[in-house]
């Protein structure tokens, strides 16, 4: 196809508008798909989403962040991490894997990041309700957010689709078990930090970790530092911000999903690869975790198992596990 070609750094480039009007789904879902079994990652460019509102997002985080404390505490993140919503401070959340080969000997698996975050959830989320600064103290914050989740679930739900194409299954196959939305917007900065110990890793922007929802989407600046895993080689190589694209990859509910079609890779934030000065600036970045509802069983889908290939995993409950994540993250 076309539209495809290979990144640099690794990850592929996908031109989405022609699976947008039709003129071409199956070659682009088909691309799609091909990333996700290669890399695990794609940058998705001609996505739906107008620049603009990417932009004033990121605006919008970015005053956020640059009040003071006390400010930014006005919506604090509850001490239980069950209720995944409002600020951490840099440090309140640790990076947790579950991958029993890891637990006892990487000594990063829990540490925490030197990043700050805002998290937010759907309005319609009864059961964990968003917590919003007074609408004084950052007028137009909560009406950006609640937009730009809205904008980031059609964008996802489009992505779905072009997924189940490429899969050759009916086209809402997994849109339909991703309705309510369960998803989390996270609003992310990363303070400005010495070089060296980041480099030597004696301190870490965010450790090698995968996403456990279904599908991430990320909002990046062009400072850099974002490396994902070479499933080849195994190494951790940089991925270059690319403008105006939208940086997707496939989370662990899609690697269970598809049976191991699907790679749920490791990615991480380090010093970005171009860095000649002794601080590394400011890093801003937006993640969207899309995850199926909580009522959702996962079970490998029709055409990723068989008698010679069999079924890797057991049926798993979303919502008893997603619970069990967030509470073990903070």
């Amino acid at each position: 196809m076309e539209d495809l070609k290979r990144n640099p750094h690794l990850v592929k480039t996908v031109n989405f508008e022609p699976f947008l009007d039709g003129s071409n789904k199956q070659a682009v879902a088909d691309a799609l798909l091909s990333s996700f079994k290669n890399e695990g990652f794609v940058y998705l460019v001609n996505h739906g989403l107008p620049q603009e509102k990417i932009d004033t997002m990121f605006e919008m985080s970015k005053a956020f962040f640059e009040m003071p404390h006390a400010k930014k505490m006005q919506a604090p993140h509850p001490a239980s991490g069950a209720h995944h919503r409002g600020y951490s401070a840099p440090g309140s959340e640790k990076i947790i894997r579950y991958d029993d080969n890891e637990k006892e000997s990487d000594p990063t698996i829990g540490r925490g990041g030197s990043r700050e975050t805002f998290d937010v959830g759907s309005e319609n989320d009864e059961g964990m309700p968003n917590i919003w600064l007074p609408e004084e103290t950052l007028p137009g914050f909560k009406r950006t957010c609640v937009e730009f989740f809205s904008d980031c679930f059609e964008v996802e739900k489009n992505v779905l689709r072009a997924l189940a194409v490429g899969f050759r299954l009916p086209e809402d196959y997994f849109v339909r078990m991703h309705t309510k939305p369960d998803n989390q917007l996270r609003l992310a900065h990363y303070p400005s930090v010495a070089t060296k110990p980041l480099l030597n890793d004696e301190i870490s922007r965010i450790d090698a970790h995968s996403d456990f929802g279904s599908i991430t989407l990320l909002f990046q600046d062009d400072v850099g530092g974002l490396e994902v895993q070479d499933l080849v080689s195994g190494v951790f190589e940089p991925v270059l911000p690319v403008p105006g694209s939208i940086l997707i990859n496939a989370g662990d509910f899609l690697m269970r999903w598809s049976n191991d079609t699907i790679q749920s890779t490791k990615h991480r934030v380090q010093a970005p690869p171009s860095i000649k000065t002794d601080i590394t600036p400011d890093r801003y970045s937006i993640p969207y975790f899309c995850c199926p509802d909580f009522d959702t069983v996962v079970d490998c889908i029709p055409g990723t198992w068989s008698a010679e290939n069999p079924k890797k995993y057991e049926p798993l409950s979303v919502g008893a596990y997603i619970l069990a994540r967030l509470a073990a993250a903070y």
